[in-house]
């Protein structure tokens, strides 16, 4: 008879047949071991016992025999991660799905600290329904979980999404603790490296080919409320097209906070808004390139802000006598055009969510989109959206494309020589009261979307000082309003605030001092940013007595505006140094600075006016 035998282990990711001989060491079968399952030599433990008592230790120079293991015997193997005592896996920190194949990602402040909360609904005894003691329970008073569907339609306004880490807590809970759970991102594109079959568009096969996707309402939302700090950070931005009638573009830039109102609920809030270069009319808005978009995230990150969404206007007015707009983003008509999904996608999927959970190491989007358009009221309303992983995923395999005539309807790209595109279904009633199910061409973009609500605090919030007299806003040459030096003087001498901070605590003028050409200050204003996100008036104090403050006040004087305070606050101080500047004038072609007297410039020989 043949002395070989069948072994049989077993892993977390199944069990796999070794065939050895019962005079076979054990440091030899453990090789054939971590040879099969693709283990380094002490990247795991096998055990006798499912309780992990009896190892089989590669320093043993018993054969099986010895340790009777026998034909068709059962071992178990465990990972270096989860071997070792059953005492230390029951204080180890339970793992989430998908814990081996995900990589270790660093997830947003918010995200970690709601994965450390309790996030249970608890409710107080009920006196007419509880019939126990104050320190029982019962059906009646037993804490919810977060994702109770019946405690989110109760609330006011119901809640259609629970949040996020809600609907991990659903995912991970139960007995089995997520352990068959993942999320995985939607892929749209053929698998690469089938080499079965010749390429697309002459072969294609099931391991390789995308599934079909059925367009379902997304049941969980990745941020719950976006909160405008206070309102002069939406007024400022509306102004533009209360002065010009044609509509904006602009970035959010805030910080993702904890929303109360739902379980576990994330809340993007609004401290300033970008506007880029851009070019809008009444009915359109073109973005146009931004060199100064790295610079601005910079700024914003050193003030402990980030990019948190997307706002535009949609207003067409009414009645310019009573100050009303057209109320038409309804159910009628439509909350977002197939375009501005479109649109919305492509934001979201350049800023994806940080995630431990997913094998991708991110999934879905914190990335909010703001529409300001008319309301029930006629008035200006602002309404937020996102749009679901699974319009990220059409836009970002480029499978989704907008309606000419009708934007309320996309459309779902066929498949080409050049690109195999799956199936898109959608699911609707027809006539009879029947649910059917179409094909998304056309599809309806409601399927899409995710509304989010947006409102206002009633006690505001400054991160940056409010003046009445503003810094103008980048990039509005078109209503006249330039970043200047004049502008820089004009709003300086118009800011006499004995606190220095607070002049200088406007996002706009920050980033005009770094991104100016005549005299940008971005190595050098570190000390600043870092006094206006403390709120610190002595970093404050500190620096605008380097030479940096001196030069831009010296800049300021020669362009006809006198700042107050110049000789107590400059740094190069003295009454006749500051006469003798004051003399002087810059030129408007090469900004040299000329003597008095002069009708050219010593520099470029260009006429002073």
């Amino acid at each position: 008879l043949s002395q070989s035998s069948i072994i049989r282990v077993q892993s977390p990711e199944g069990v796999k047949r070794i065939t050895a001989t019962k005079r076979e060491t054990a440091a030899a079968f453990l090789k054939k071991v971590a040879k099969e399952f693709g283990f380094q030599n002490n990247g795991f433990s096998v055990y006798i016992n499912r309780n992990k008592t009896g190892e089989i230790t590669a320093s043993s120079n018993k054969s099986l025999n010895v340790l009777k293991i026998k034909h068709g015997d059962l071992l178990f193997l465990f990972p270096s991660s989860l071997a070792g005592p059953s005492s230390e896996m029951e204080t180890s920190t339970p793992l989430g799905p998908k814990a081996f194949g995900a990589p270790s990602v660093v997830e947003d402040e918010i995200d970690q600290y709601l994965s450390k909360q309790d996030g249970k609904i608890y409710r107080s005894r009920d006196p007419q329904l509880c019939r126990h003691g104050p320190l029982g329970k019962c059906v009646h008073c037993v804490p919810l979980e977060p994702f109770d569907e019946d405690y989110l339609n109760h609330l006011e306004p119901p809640v259609k999404h629970m949040s996020f880490h809600a609907y991990i807590r659903k995912l991970t809970g139960g007995a089995d603790k997520g352990k068959f759970v993942a999320l995985e991102n939607i892929s749209c594109k053929i698998k690469s490296g089938c080499e079965g079959h010749l390429p697309w568009p002459n072969g294609i096969c099931t391991k390789c080919q995308p599934s079909a996707i059925t367009l379902n309402r997304q049941k969980y939302r990745h941020v719950d409320n976006i909160m405008f700090e206070n309102h002069t950070v939406a007024d400022r931005f509306l102004d533009f097209w209360r002065k010009t009638g044609n509509q904006h573009f602009g970035y959010l830039y805030g910080r993702y906070t904890e929303h109360r109102d739902i379980p576990l609920g994330i809340r993007a809030e609004v401290a300033a808004i970008y506007e880029p270069p851009q070019i809008g009319t009444q009915n359109s808005l073109e973005l146009l390139e931004d060199p100064k978009a790295e610079v601005v995230d910079e700024i914003a990150a050193k003030l402990g802000l980030r990019k948190v969404g997307w706002i535009f206007t949609d207003l067409v007015s009414e009645d310019t006598r009573k100050g009303t707009v057209r109320y038409s983003r309804n159910k009628d008509t439509y909350f977002l055009s197939s375009e501005e999904c479109i649109t919305a996608g492509d934001f979201q999927n350049k800023h994806p969510n940080i995630c431990r959970l997913s094998p991708d190491g991110h999934f879905g989007s914190k990335f909010v989109t703001a529409v300001a358009t008319g309301g029930p009221d006629n008035q200006v309303h602002f309404e937020g959206y996102q749009v679901s992983n699974q319009c990220m995923a059409l836009v970002r395999d480029e499978c989704l494309l907008p309606c000419k005539d009708a934007p309320e309807l996309g459309y779902a790209k066929e498949s080409s020589s050049e690109q195999y595109v799956p199936d898109v279904f959608y699911k609707d009633i027809d006539k009879f009261g029947n649910e059917i199910t179409q094909l998304a061409r056309p599809l309806p973009v409601e399927y899409l979307i995710i509304d989010i609500t947006t409102t206002f605090p009633k006690d505001p919030v400054h991160t940056f000082s409010i003046s009445q007299n503003p810094f103008p806003i980048e990039n509005r040459d078109v209503l006249g309003e330039t970043q200047d030096f004049h502008s820089l003087a004009t709003y300086l001498s118009q800011n006499t605030s004995s606190m220095f901070l607070d002049t200088i605590s406007d996002f706009h003028l920050l980033l005009f001092l770094v991104t100016n050409e005549v005299m940008p200050l971005q190595d050098s204003i570190s000390l600043l940013l870092e006094a206006v996100r403390t709120r610190n008036e002595e970093l404050a104090q500190t620096w605008k007595k380097s030479e940096q403050w001196a030069t831009i006040e010296q800049l300021c004087s020669t362009v006809g505006v006198q700042l107050p305070g110049l000789q107590e606050f400059g740094a190069v101080g003295g009454s006749a140094h500051t006469a003798t500047s004051a003399a002087m004038w810059a030129c408007q072609h090469c900004t040299f600075m000329n003597p008095p007297g002069t009708g050219h410039c010593e520099m470029c020989s260009l006429p002073r006016t």
